[in-house]
């Protein structure tokens, strides 16, 4: 019988990427819509040999809420986990709580078989070599400006903090996310300074036929207008208070195989995409908590640190 594209991918994940070994005890946190994921992902580190534990939870509300008290003890006990969930728990105290027990975590947040099945099945030494040249042109640097066709116009300050390559290969304790391929860092917070128009995807916008935009003053979002869904980021934004509006996150996409669909968690990686986060960065170095993390991925962006190009147009230029 032919090997299913998921269980193939699923494989991926748990030999290539985190490099499950026998007798490693792995922790599978999934919830309903990931359900199926997790069973594949359960599947494939048992064949690895690993003393491995599926556990359904409840859908969280955002990403970034917290997991039920049990599970974080799971997750710290582990030595691996993977986390399919329809929300993400990356930016979590019990993402990071296991991740300081010495746990090796991959985030799959919002992950659909189709995802799964294509953006899993990459090069990933390909990615990680892309990856890391994006990372080393980034880190060092300044300031940051962004630009694209669409209108965004944004400048940043990054001094003094650390770049970090999401490659997907993970085997020292640490988080990746699933499918990978980023090169992210957290902005030094109060100062962002412009106009994001997001025109990918943000949240369960889906792919956007209007834009978001985005004014930020002193590294918050102070006014965001255009599309429908934008009614609903405020909503979310309100309900998790005022860090929410936080400018967390400024990442490049590295993943060749990643296509535009809608969804924050693959359209995030594609190849020649920038994403600018809202919320919580402290998964990135930064020093704002809250109990939400939304990304907003720009398509065509021009890149510069320090006036040296990165990106020219969605082409990379490193």
């Amino acid at each position: 019988m032919r090997e299913s594209s998921l269980m193939r991918a699923a494989r991926v994940a748990v030999g290539q990427c985190l490099g499950v070994r026998r007798s490693e005890q792995v922790v599978v946190i999934a919830d309903a819509p990931c359900l199926s994921i997790g069973r594949a992902l359960f599947e494939a580190s048992v064949e690895a040999g690993a003393d491995t534990q599926l556990i359904e939870i409840l859908p969280r509300a955002e990403n970034g809420s917290e997991p039920p008290p049990p599970v974080l003890a799971a997750m710290a006990a582990a030595q691996v986990v993977f986390a399919p969930t329809s929300k993400s728990l990356t930016h979590t105290e019990a993402r990071r709580a296991a991740s300081e027990a010495g746990a090796r975590i991959a985030t799959l947040p919002g992950i659909t078989e189709d995802i799964m099945s294509r953006a899993l099945l990459a090069d990933y030494e390909a990615i990680a070599e892309r990856t890391q040249r994006v990372a080393n042109a980034l880190q060092g640097k300044r300031t940051v400006r962004v630009t694209t066709p669409a209108g965004t116009d944004i400048s940043f300050s990054i001094e003094g903090r650390k770049v970090s390559a999401d490659t997907g290969i993970l085997r020292n304790p640490g988080v990746t996310n699933l499918p990978a391929g980023e090169a992210y860092l957290a902005p030094v917070e109060g100062t962002g300074r412009g106009l994001i128009v997001i025109d990918g995807c943000i949240g369960g916008s889906g792919v956007l036929k209007e834009p978001i935009e985005v004014v930020v003053e002193a590294g918050t979002a102070t006014i965001i207008r255009g599309n429908v869904y934008a009614k609903t980021l405020i909503a979310r934004m309100d309900a998790a208070g005022p860090e929410a509006r936080n400018l967390a996150e400024l990442g490049i996409g590295t993943n060749d195989a990643a296509r535009l669909t809608g969804h924050v968690l693959e359209d995030e990686k594609i190849l020649g995409t920038a994403h600018l986060a809202f919320g919580d960065n402290r998964s990135m170095g930064g020093i704002v908590r809250a109990p939400f993390h939304q990304d907003g991925i720009l398509l065509r962006p021009t890149v510069w640190a320090d006036g040296s190009l990165i990106l020219d147009n969605g082409v990379l230029m490193v």
